[in-house]
Order: structure tokens, then C-alpha cells, then sequence
């Protein structure tokens, strides 16, 4: 199978053109090559690369700058995503798209399932779901995989945030009354593997498994542990933190629609961070200026 990947370059890009170059004929596209908020580009770009199949990975990221840089969140999130399901509507073209646990609103006590009613409480979320929805209205096939808390050694993260600050400092604070479930690049690139290869379009959850009583603290601290840090991670609470742009309150995603549908088997969080962390030390620990 021909897939073309756009966003080349990025965090999750980059490990899911490794993964699908295992197996299948995988391009990553950067923006210069392909620019999703423009229509023209994309029509160039898929005449140029003829994939069988299109998988975005081009975003706006930057959750707290959503908020007031409203227009470019918009653009890219939202009507980009309506830009390529237009253009791969038009040529019978399946489109993956990745969205994010930032549509809902953490007011659920259980898992999210796909099915579950969509409801940001940031403009981040809200310029994601309109891509979602954009999307559902412009094509007829295509694959909405949403994911959370991710983490790759090919951009900036929460792991390499807690990393180099717990290197540099004997105590952190983080935030323990937001619960959610991490996501390896690497994982979700098999995870993505596993449902275009599948051919059965619809709505999909993929994040690293974890029993739903995960926050940010727990993973922090996690993070220390297994880098053999000496930094104590100290609890508090989301009012004692805050930022321009809500979190949902609790986001974990509930998979088993997806592992029923495609055969995906998650992996565990603890096993995905120590695959990270102690295996690519060096890179795990390359230094960023930027935090979630």
C-alpha cells in the first residue's frame, strides 16, 4: 500500500513513516511540500505522490496560544482537515486523521468511547473537533483516530519536559487532579498501522492502556523513577497551576471498539515509557523550551 504522510518531520510523523515504511511504500510530506490550508497544494500533492491513502499528522499543537491565536488553530485544525477531505473525496481516497481527547469535556466519570458526545472546553479542542466534523461532512472514507498525551523523541513533550527539569532541579510540582492515559509515538504509529490496514472506516481510540487512574503527577513521577532521578515530584492541585486554556478534568479513552474492530493490542504505559526513557536515554533527554 502507498501512503503519503503529511506533518513529515513532526513528532508522530516522523516514528509513522518508520513503522508504515515496515511493511508498506510510506512518504512523509512537510508543509513545504504539501500545505494543508491550502487547497491548491494539496491537489499538487496528491497528484504528485498518488498515495492509496492519506494520513494527516499536520496540526496546531500549541493548546494555552489556541486561545487567543484563534484564526491560525482554525485554519489547521479545522478548515485544513476539510481541505484534505475534500481533495481525497474527490479522488475515492481514504483519509486517517488524528484528533485528540481534548473534544470532550472531562465531565464523564468512565472511559470515553467513540460514541460518546463531543463537548471542548478550550478552543484548542473545539478547532479539533471541527476538523472531525469537517471531515464526516467532505468524505465518504475515512478514519478519525483520536489520541491523548503524547510523547516521541522528535519534538517537545511532557517526558522531556519532566526530565530535564527533574535534572536540574530536587523538586517539581505537577498537577494530580487531571486524569488521562500517555501515548508513545511509537504505539500509536502501530496503532494507525493496524487500523488503515484494517480498510474499515470510522471513529478510532488509541492512547497506551492504562486503568483509567493515571494523572499527570503519577506519570511525572513514573518519569523520574524510571530515569533514576533524584527530584521529588510533589502533588497539587489544577488551581494552583493554572493556564490560559481549561484541561478537561478527566479524558482517559476507552479502546475496545478499536482492538475489537482492527485486532490492536495496546500496550501498557509503564512498558511504553521504559521503551523511551531507558532505551533512548540520550534522546529522551535532549533539552526543550517548551511544556504542556
Amino acid at each position: 500500500m502507498k501512503v503519503l504522510v503529511l506533518g513529515g518531520g513532526g513528532m508522530l510523523a516522523s516514528d509513522l513513516v518508520a513503522v508504515l515504511s515496515e511493511t508498506h511504500d510510506c512518504y512523509g510530506a512537510t508543509i513545504n511540500e504539501v500545505d494543508i490550508t491550502d487547497l491548491n497544494s494539496i491537489n499538487a500533492g496528491l497528484d504528485r505522490y498518488r498515495p492509496e491513502v492519506v494520513v494527516n499528522c499536520a496540526a496546531y499543537t500549541q493548546v494555552d496560544k489556541a486561545e487567543t491565536d484563534r484564526e491560525t488553530a482554525l485554519l489547521v485544525n479545522g478548515i485544513g482537515v476539510q481541505n484534505l477531505g475534500l481533495a481525497c473525496n474527490a479522488r475515492q481516497m481514504p483519509l486517517c486523521h488524528i484528533s485528540t481527547d481534548y473534544v470532550f469535556d472531562g465531565l464523564k466519570d468512565s472511559p470515553y468511547t467513540p460514541f460518546d458526545c463531543p463537548k471542548p472546553v478550550n478552543f484548542y479542542g473545539e478547532s479539533k473537533l471541527a476538523g472531525e466534523k469537517y471531515l464526516q461532512w467532505a468524505a465518504k472514507r475515512f478514519y478519525i483516530i483520536r489520541t491523548s498525551w503524547l510523547y516521541g523523541h522528535h519534538g517537545p513533550n511532557f517526558v522531556k519536559t519532566i526530565l530535564r527539569l527533574a535534572s536540574n532541579s530536587s523538586e517539581l510540582r505537577v498537577v494530580d487532579d487531571q486524569r488521562g492515559s500517555p501515548t508513545w509515538t511509537v504505539s500509536l504509529s502501530y496503532g494507525i498501522k493496524a487500523v488503515i490496514e484494517s480498510g474499515k472506516p470510522g471513529i478510532y481510540h488509541i492512547t497506551d492502556e492504562t486503568d483509567g487512574t493515571l494523572t499527570w503527577y503519577g506519570f511525572a513521577s513514573e518519569i523520574v523513577r524510571q530515569a533514576g532521578l533524584n527530584s521529588r515530584v510533589i502533588p497539587i492541585s489544577t488551581s494552583e497551576y493554572p493556564t490560559p486554556a481549561k484541561r478537561p478534568r478527566y479524558s482517559v479513552l476507552d479502546m475496545s471498539s478499536t482492538c475489537l474492530s482492527t485486532g490492536f493490542k495496546p500496550v501498557k504505559w509503564q512498558e511504553a515509557l521504559e521503551r523511551y526513557v531507558v532505551k533512548f536515554p540520550s534522546k529522551s533527554l535532549a533539552l526543550t523550551t517548551e511544556q504542556r
